[in-house]
C-alpha cells in the first residue's frame, strides 16, 4: 500500500507538470479575483433529559451544548479565482470546532480551509487540489445553512466533515463530475502518530436532470497506527429530488466495516439510512422533517459499552425563516430512541433523548477585494 501511495503521488505530480508546462496560452497572465466571506451560527439547545455536563451527547459534534447559548461555528475565509488556478484560506472557531478537532494539535484546530487548486488541461475540466478541504462524503456540511435541517444527521456526524490531501477532480461536462483522492486518513489534518498508510476516497457526481442529483462516495483506509491497523471500507450515497417547485427529498444510505483486529479476515459492520423532506412554503418559510436510523452494534464509530452497542432511531422537525437572504432563524426539535439506555438523564440513563434547539446564523455575503 505504501508503493501505491508513492506512486499516486508521483502520477500526481507528472499530471501537474504535464498539465502547467503544455498550458503556454495567455490566459494564466491574466490577474486572478480574490474575494472575502464569512458565516457565523449562534445556537441555543435546551436538552429535556438535563444531563450533568454542558454538552449533550458524545456522538454530536454541531449545537451540541445543553441550556447554554453559545456560537457553533464562526470563520473568515479568503478566496482566490482564476480560471487556471484557486485557492482558499479559512480559519474557525466555535463549539463544533472545539468538539470535532479535538484530536488535532495546536493551531491545526482553527483551520477550517487551506488549499490549492490548479487546472491541468486547456478545457479546464482537469483539476488538482491538495490541503485542507471539505470532505468528499455525505450531503451535509459543517456550515449550516447549507442544510435543510438545523442539526446534522448522526450518519453526518460520524462521517467526515473535512480531509486533507490532494483531489484529482474530471468534470467532463454539467452532468458528471468525478474524483479521485489520497488522503491523511478518516477526518485528519495531522495523520496518526505510527500509521504510514495513506487513505483514499472516490466520488461520482451524477446531475440526472434539473431536478435530480446523484452521488457515490468511498473511503478505503485505516484509522490506526501500522501496530493495529484494522482497514476501513466505507461507502455513502445520496440522491437528491425536486418535487415540484416547493418539495424537496434527500435520502442516503452509510454502510461500513473495519477489520476486527489486524490480520482479521471478520469485520465489525455499520449502516444508517437517512430520509429529509422539506416544504418551501414561500420564499422566508421553510419547513423540513427527518428520520434516521443508526446500526452500530459493536461501537465502532459509536462506543456505548453496552450489550448492544449504538442502534439508535430518531425523528425531527425544523422550522425555518428567512427574512433575507443572508439570515437563517431556524427552530428544531429531536428524538432519539435507543436499543439500549444510553442517554443521561438526571444523573441516570435513558433510551430517549429529546431536545429543542434553535439557531440564528449569519452569512456575510462574498465580498471582492480587488
Amino acid at each position: 500500500m505504501k508503493q501505491i501511495y508513492h506512486y499516486s503521488a508521483l502520477l500526481a505530480v507528472l499530471l501537474l507538470s504535464k498539465g502547467i508546462f503544455a498550458q503556454s496560452d495567455s490566459t494564466w497572465k491574466t490577474d486572478p479575483e480574490v474575494f472575502v466571506s464569512g458565516f457565523v451560527d449562534v445556537f441555543y439547545a435546551y436538552d429535556f433529559n438535563q444531563p450533568d455536563g454542558a454538552s449533550r451527547q458524545p456522538f454530536l459534534y454541531n449545537h451540541n451544548r445543553h441550556n447554554e447559548f453559545n456560537v457553533n461555528l464562526g470563520f473568515v475565509k479568503l478566496g482566490l479565482e482564476h480560471s487556471k488556478y484557486r485557492g482558499n484560506f479559512a480559519l474557525h472557531a466555535g463549539t463544533y470546532v472545539n468538539d470535532n478537532y479535538a484530536s488535532e494539535p495546536g493551531v491545526l484546530k482553527n483551520m477550517f480551509e487551506a488549499n490549492i487548486g490548479i487546472s491541468l488541461n486547456k478545457k479546464n475540466t482537469l483539476w488538482l487540489d491538495a490541503g485542507i478541504m471539505s470532505s468528499h462524503i455525505g450531503f451535509e456540511s459543517a456550515i449550516s445553512s447549507d442544510n435543510w435541517t438545523m442539526t446534522r444527521s448522526i450518519l453526518a456526524e460520524n462521517s467526515p466533515y473535512f480531509s486533507t490531501g490532494m483531489k484529482l477532480t474530471f468534470k467532463p461536462n454539467d452532468q458528471l463530475e468525478m474524483a479521485a483522492l489520497v488522503l491523511n486518513g478518516w477526518q485528519r489534518i495531522q495523520r496518526i502518530e505510527g500509521n504510514s498508510l495513506p487513505s483514499f476516497g472516490t466520488q461520482i457526481k451524477y446531475q440526472a436532470s434539473k431536478k435530480i442529483l446523484l452521488n457515490w462516495s468511498t473511503f478505503l483506509g485505516t484509522n490506526d497506527p501500522d501496530s493495529l491497523r484494522r482497514m476501513r471500507y466505507f461507502s455513502n450515497v445520496f440522491a437528491n429530488f425536486a418535487i415540484g417547485k416547493r418539495v424537496g427529498v434527500i435520502a442516503g444510505f452509510d454502510i461500513g466495516a473495519q477489520q476486527s483486529f489486524k490480520g482479521s479476515s471478520t469485520f465489525d459492520p455499520w449502516w444508517s439510512p437517512v430520509i429529509i423532506g422539506r416544504l418551501s412554503l414561500s420564499d422566508s418559510w421553510k419547513m423540513a422533517m427527518r428520520a434516521e436510523c443508526y446500526h452500530d452494534p459493536t461501537g465502532i464509530m459509536i462506543p456505548t459499552a453496552t450489550s448492544n452497542g449504538f442502534q439508535t432511531k430518531g425523528l425531527s422537525l425544523n422550522v425555518d425563516y428567512s427574512p433575507a437572504p443572508a439570515v437563517i432563524l431556524r427552530l428544531e426539535g429531536r428524538w432519539f430512541n435507543s436499543k439500549d439506555a444510553i442517554f443521561e438523564t438526571n444523573g441516570s440513563l435513558s433510551r430517549n433523548n429529546f431536545v429543542i434547539a434553535s439557531s440564528i446564523s449569519l452569512n456575510f455575503p462574498k465580498t471582492k477585494l480587488n
